[in-house]
């Protein structure tokens, strides 16, 4: 089975050595790596090119863009960039971040899961951060979702499911995309990534802007989206997370922001979503 990672980084010269360290020692060894310098202004590059003279299956692929803040986007564009430098002869698909150290069985425990369970569209860990002298699980979302930062997918379910939406979401559109087409999200709760820089380092109420926008253009609807806010702004532990989400959906609504997913799967992703909450206050 044959693993291709993408990687976007931007300004990560002080954790992708670390990362591709990580990569290099794995006891599955990835088929090739694409880092993407998505216009770095730091020596990402240089870092990253220690690691291409003295391993031929990684490669480094410089991207110029806008500097802006831009999230969902920016990322999802940069990775494209990286996605076809690639051969099409992988078997799964990685979208990794720049600032996780993988525990060294982490690629060999997700080809066992691609394995041993036909219809395992996404396969994932979960992000830890350190506290003190301990790495605990960051716990920024349900135990049935896999971190944008280390999204692994069977090729055929990527396929399915389309080009990954260059928007705020894109990481929760994919999974129920997935599901809508008779996939499985698998996550592993035995491995444990290093988040190097915890999310939430750097809330832009931006962000929580385009969060709430991206509810509206996921098809979830008004009481969904207040629902999903209040458990994210939750989680964030950040009060005035909530205002931001829910000024960014209504503010969709208004302008008529068009969707990321069709009528149809706007139907499945609602009906999967309050059986979800059924299931949780059952």
């Amino acid at each position: 089975m044959k693993i291709d990672i993408v990687i976007p980084a931007h300004n990560e010269a002080n954790f992708i050595g670390q990362t591709l360290q990580s990569l290099v020692d794995q006891s599955f060894l990835p088929n090739k790596v694409v880092i993407v310098d998505d216009s770095s202004t730091d020596n990402t590059s240089e870092v990253v090119e220690k690691f291409t003279s003295k391993y031929p299956f990684i490669e480094l692929v410089k991207n110029n863009s806008s500097n802006e803040h831009a999230p969902g986007s920016k990322v999802i564009n940069a990775f494209y960039k990286g996605y076809y430098k690639l051969e099409d002869e992988f078997d799964v698909i990685c979208k990794f971040d720049a600032d996780l150290i993988f525990p060294e069985n982490y690629l060999e425990k997700i080809v066992e899961h691609f394995r041993n369970d036909p219809k395992a569209g996404i396969v994932g860990g979960f992000c830890s951060i350190q506290r003190k002298n301990q790495w605990i699980p960051e716990n920024l979302t349900g135990k049935d979702h896999i971190r944008g930062a280390l999204k692994a997918y069977r090729k055929h379910c990527f396929i399915q499911i389309g080009e990954l939406k260059p928007a705020m979401g894109w990481d929760t559109a994919d999974e129920l995309l997935a599901r809508f087409h008779g996939w499985k999200v698998v996550t592993d709760e035995s491995l444990l990534v290093k988040h190097l820089r915890p999310t939430g380092m750097n809330y832009f109420e931006h962000s929580g802007r385009k969060q709430g926008e991206a509810f509206y253009r996921l098809r979830y609807g008004t009481m969904l989206s207040l629902i999903a806010s209040a458990k994210l702004a939750a989680m964030k532990m950040n009060p005035f997370a909530f205002l931001h989400y829910v000024s960014g959906y209504f503010k969709a609504k208004k302008k008529k922001r068009p969707f990321l997913v069709s009528e149809e799967e706007g139907r499945f992703i609602r009906k999967l979503r309050w059986a979800n909450i059924r299931k949780k206050i059952a």
